[in-house]
């Protein structure tokens, strides 16, 4: 009998170790946001070491991996108010539509229940089509829509 390996993915908690390959996770995934949405300018493309240090510290921040390879980041920063916001979601452009970003979705959904978070929400261009549609897939719905950084950006919330 043949059998199709599987790979496994592991999604845990970012460490400084991660942070060059998260650097470069969010790079390559934000390059290829720019392209279907045409924004020129993007804060995750300049993101120093530092400033992922700095999320580490203070986020949630989780890596997903496959087969022991970094393949998918986010980060939510816990308001004290209840609320989070989803600052940074990123999978490997040759990894995407593989699950990697459902499951590490699923994962923030847990930490945040368990945290006793009321509201995520979070910001993209509204028409990366591909993105809505993967939002509105894990319970997220368009709140508002702003022109403010020079383009139509949606405001995404999902309320537990």
């Amino acid at each position: 009998m043949m059998r199709e390996s599987l790979s496994l993915f592991e999604v845990r908690h970012a460490e400084e170790g991660d942070i060059e390959s998260i650097i470069e996770i969010t790079r390559e995934a934000f390059v290829k946001y720019r392209e279907m949405t045409g924004i020129k300018k993007l804060d995750a493309l300049e993101e120093t070491y530092d400033d992922v240090k700095n999320d580490i510290e203070n986020k949630v921040v989780l890596i997903a991996l496959s087969d022991g390879e970094p393949v998918g980041c986010v980060r939510v920063e816990i308001k004290p108010d209840g609320t989070a916001l989803l600052t940074r979601f990123a999978v490997k452009v040759t990894c995407q539509n593989n699950g990697i970003g459902k499951s590490l979705m699923n994962h923030v959904d847990k930490i945040m229940k368990k945290r006793g978070v009321e509201e995520i929400s979070l910001y993209t261009a509204s028409k990366a089509a591909p993105l809505i549609r993967f939002y509105y897939g894990r319970g997220f719905y368009i709140e508002s829509i702003d022109s403010s950084r020079g383009y139509l950006r949606a405001k995404l919330v999902k309320e537990y």
